[in-house]
């Protein structure tokens, strides 16, 4: 079975396999302007395998097997909100025209929009699995749990999720309780991307963090890289705005301010750019450790000046 997603504005399926790639327990298929998903459908929770390519015209998906028509139809939801296909993108180039670094962010990722994790509930459990380990070992446990208790390697629905039984390699006793609490929830209804995106921002703030082990970051993350919310800043990623202020060369928090408030109403957007922008020079998500080192971007064409982590 085939579904045809038809973007609006630039985007670039090999630009979303470069990112997913780079991030470790990912893998794009090859050539990579392919990617290969399988996931279980939000709401629904059966699994499903698609292999997505793009033309001149449109992006291509490929659902495995013969799924009815009714999951067709909400894997189609599923991926075009993963990869951001249902916000209209036509004006975000036009930010570039007003901010220099967007411009050359935009240049650099031309096509990138923000790559979502399959479903809210995939991302709460991220935020659990990952608290106070490094990306690197927490993308294991992930692909463990995938491989053990998932479909075609697909990280688990929630009724599989909730058996979860201790002890589990790398995971505590309260991580465990946490993820039977999340699987909970997810089948009850409490994470569906539907029913966060009829919330405010700051309402789903609100909801998510009576989950045991959701935090203000972790609610951010769910929000913005779950939900899909094309305008949400986080007020908790250190990263991203140790980032900003470096691309900007500026350390004012009112600058900050109003140079962020020009990305509206893709700021999510632009800050997943600079959150790239960071990777490419720093390799610390891959590497698994945070780089220490001052950079300088190759391409001097880019002008968003040094950076410098400690």
């Amino acid at each position: 079975m085939r579904i045809t997603l038809h973007p609006r504005g630039p985007f670039s399926l090999a630009a979303a396999a470069t990112f997913v790639e780079g991030f470790p327990g990912t893998q794009a298929e090859r050539p990579p302007q392919a990617l290969r998903y399988a996931w279980a459908v939000d709401g629904d929770w059966r699994t499903v395998q698609a292999t997505l390519r793009q033309d001149d015209r449109a992006v291509h998906a490929e659902l495995a097997g013969r799924p009815a028509a009714q999951l067709a139809r909400w894997a189609a939801r599923d991926l075009e909100q993963m990869l951001c296909l249902d916000v209209d993108g036509s004006r975000f180039s036009a930010l570039g025209q007003r901010d220099r670094v967007v411009r050359a962010l935009q240049k650099r990722f031309f096509g990138l929009r923000p790559v979502l994790f399959y479903t809210p509930y995939e991302a709460a459990a991220w935020t659990i699995i990952s608290q106070r380990i490094r990306m690197t070992q927490a993308a294991t446990i992930k692909t463990r749990l995938g491989d053990e208790l998932g479909e075609h390697g697909a990280f688990p629905a929630p009724a599989c999720l909730a058996q979860l039984s201790a002890p589990q390699p790398g995971l505590t006793t309260r991580k465990i309780n946490q993820l039977r609490t999340i699987a909970a929830a997810a089948q009850d209804g409490a994470l569906s991307r539907q029913r966060l995106r009829a919330m405010t921002y700051q309402d789903g703030l609100a909801h998510l963090q009576q989950l045991p082990g959701i935090g203000p970051f972790s609610a951010e993350l769910i929000l913005i890289r779950g939900v899909g919310h094309p305008d949400a800043l986080p007020d908790h990623d250190t990263r991203l705005d140790q980032a900003i202020r470096c691309a900007y060369n500026t350390t004012d928090d009112a600058a900050i301010r109003s140079i962020t408030n020009r990305w509206r109403p893709y700021r999510a957007w632009v800050a997943l750019l600079i959150r790239a922008w960071r990777e490419a020079e720093t390799n610390e998500i891959t590497r698994g450790r945070r780089s220490t080192t001052r950079l300088q971007p190759p391409d001097t064409t880019c002008a968003i000046g040094p950076l410098s982590y400690s």
